[in-house]
């Protein structure tokens, strides 16, 4: 009961069958007990959350039923403890721990999380990454400190570490969600381990429902999406996964040659202020091609594994991702299976703007058919992670 998901927790404390008092007080025990392995937190406030846990009692003794009441939270460093969205999950009984680590400014890659007693660690393997840069936050979900940790998504800010640590990240379309990037690249979200928190994470966010869909949804395959050198076995999970989806008559094939290009240049020029027409235009139009005969592009999350605390050396852990921040389309992240060193895979599904509900269509369908990852035990691998 104490280890529950999101939805759980919250439909318990209405109910008055456990105090949010006492969901907040076991989540600061699991913290406390990850953490000299974990580093997945850069400030934790006990007292501050213990107090604000006890509101939530209050309310909900007055008779009201927030949607989240008494679920607790990790909140990315760079996000802000005050910030919009943590707003807005306060409002509707979340209980903030903490901030959630984050890479250093300074990092020229963005895959890891730093905390001043080192680098934040990958629950299932510890002398890997967790991914980046909502690193502290995939972590804590991941381990089963929190159900739901936020996070932003500038490049697969959220869908990299979502992959790498077997939970669920969803980049919804750009700018539903305010954020302060001028670039229009990032877009605020929520790792969670199960495709129901994630509904109803972006529920309460958006003020809108998001049922899973009946009807089988069209797929299109891409392993590299036209330009992107993937690992074999990154490639060969997903793929497995995908294949399961079709068998089990969640998704039905739709073939389809898609080819974009590299979105590299076009992602560089529009953070730095200026803009890659040709890029940007050519990858648009063939995406609006492909979504006016499919409902989802699948492809792997990831082109390659969890690299080490040492950095992704020449990798591009970004391949696969940041193209849909700049054409701007909704994408999730959700654990697909296990490489054969441990560490989980992802398989990312696309749709059209504003499409999410087929995103979590293909979470919850897929998360039927795999069996559970987590939460994974910090520590437990054979690695030990670098201090």
């Amino acid at each position: 009961m104490l280890d529950a998901t999101a939805t759980a927790t919250a439909d318990l404390v209405r109910r008055r069958e456990v105090s949010a008092e006492e969901m907040v007080r076991a989540a600061l025990a699991r913290l406390d007990g990850s953490e000299p392995v974990l580093r997945a937190f850069t400030q934790v406030w006990p007292d501050r959350a213990l107090e604000a846990a006890r509101s939530v009692d209050r309310a909900v003794l007055r008779g009201e039923r927030p949607r989240l009441a008494g679920v607790p939270i990790g909140v990315k460093a760079w996000l802000r403890s005050q910030g919009p969205q943590t707003r807005r999950l306060e409002r509707e009984g979340c209980v903030v721990l903490g901030l959630t680590s984050v890479p250093q400014a300074s990092t020229p890659w963005q895959t890891w999380g730093h905390t001043d007693r080192g680098p934040t660690a990958n629950p299932w393997r510890p002398g890997r990454s967790p991914g980046g840069s909502s690193a502290g936050s995939a972590a804590a979900v991941a381990a089963g400190v929190v159900p739901l940790a936020t996070g932003s998504d500038g490049a697969g800010s959220l869908r990299i570490p979502a992959a790498w640590c077997g939970v669920i990240g969803l980049k919804p379309t750009n700018r539903r969600l305010p954020t302060r990037d001028r670039a229009g690249l990032a877009a605020l979200g929520a790792l969670t381990r199960t495709a129901r928190d994630a509904a109803l994470h972006l529920s309460v966010m958006l003020d809108e429902e998001f049922p899973t869909l009946e009807k089988p949804l069209r797929a299109v395959w891409s392993a590299s999406l036209g330009y992107a050198a993937v690992d074999g076995e990154q490639e060969a999970v997903a793929h497995a996964a995908a294949g399961r989806l079709h068998e089990a008559g969640a998704v039905i094939w739709r073939p389809h040659d898609l080819a974009l290009l590299d979105p590299g240049p076009a992602w560089r020029a529009l953070r730095a202020g200026r803009d890659d027409a040709h890029v940007r235009t050519v990858n648009g139009e063939r995406l609006d091609a492909l979504f006016r005969d499919a409902d989802v592009l699948l492809t792997p999350a990831t082109p390659t594994p969890p690299h080490g605390h040492g950095g992704p050396g020449e990798a591009m852990t970004v391949d696969l991702t940041w193209a849909f921040n700049v054409s701007g389309h909704p994408a999730v992240s959700v654990p697909a299976g296990f490489a054969g060193d441990g560490t989980p895979v992802g398989l990312q599904a696309v749709a059209a703007h504003g499409r999410e509900a087929a995103l979590l269509t293909v979470a919850a369908r897929l998360e039927s058919l795999t069996r559970p990852f987590g939460p994974a035990s910090a520590g437990a691998g054979d690695e030990v992670a670098d201090q």
